[in-house]
């Protein structure tokens, strides 16, 4: 049996996220109500060194309220190809630029309409200073791989899956 969606409307629309409530017919026959993330199109890459040391971005988040480690990324501006949102995330991020080539497609969680796309930077070097957003402030981590590898093991990073994805592209699991 499947599930229906019966319902689709509006709870919140702040500035980033909107939030919307679906409720769907259950294969019991029952109704259940759910609160999705409207996000929109994002991208992530993970930035390598000449050296093979991954290049993040070390900034507060709200959700877990403290300093997190990432890789760099964010919204894709309207006309942008996933490779060029890549490059000018972390260029905006971390003052780095390399080689892009797009990896693949993540979901971003199981309550999130939006979409995530994964590319890989390599032969990343140094081109200039951060160009962050408004509001935005992030510390700029060039870690040894195996560090790296360890940290995400350990949870202790966003993106893990796109992280993973772009691991394994590489060849470096």
């Amino acid at each position: 049996m499947a599930w229906i969606k019966r319902e689709e409307r509006p709870v919140k629309e702040p500035m980033r996220r909107t939030v919307i409530e679906r409720v769907f017919e259950l294969p019991d026959g029952s109704l259940q109500s759910f609160e999705i993330k409207r996000e929109g199109r994002a991208v992530c890459v993970l930035a390598l060194t000449p050296e093979k040391q991954v290049i993040l971005a070390e900034q507060f988040r709200p959700g877990p309220e403290r300093m997190v480690r990432e890789i760099p990324g964010g919204g894709m501006e309207s006309g942008e190809t996933f490779e060029e949102a890549a490059a000018r995330e972390l260029r905006e991020e971390t003052g780095y630029a390399g080689t892009i080539r797009y990896v693949g497609q993540t979901m971003t969680c199981a309550y999130s309409a939006g979409e995530r796309h994964v590319c890989v930077a390599t032969d990343c070097v140094r081109v200039g200073d951060q160009a962050l957003d408004p509001g935005e402030f992030a510390n700029v981590l060039v870690v040894p791989l195996e560090e790296f590898r360890v940290q995400l093991k350990q949870g202790a990073l966003t993106d893990v899956n796109g992280a993973y994805m772009a691991l394994d592209a590489l060849g470096l699991l």
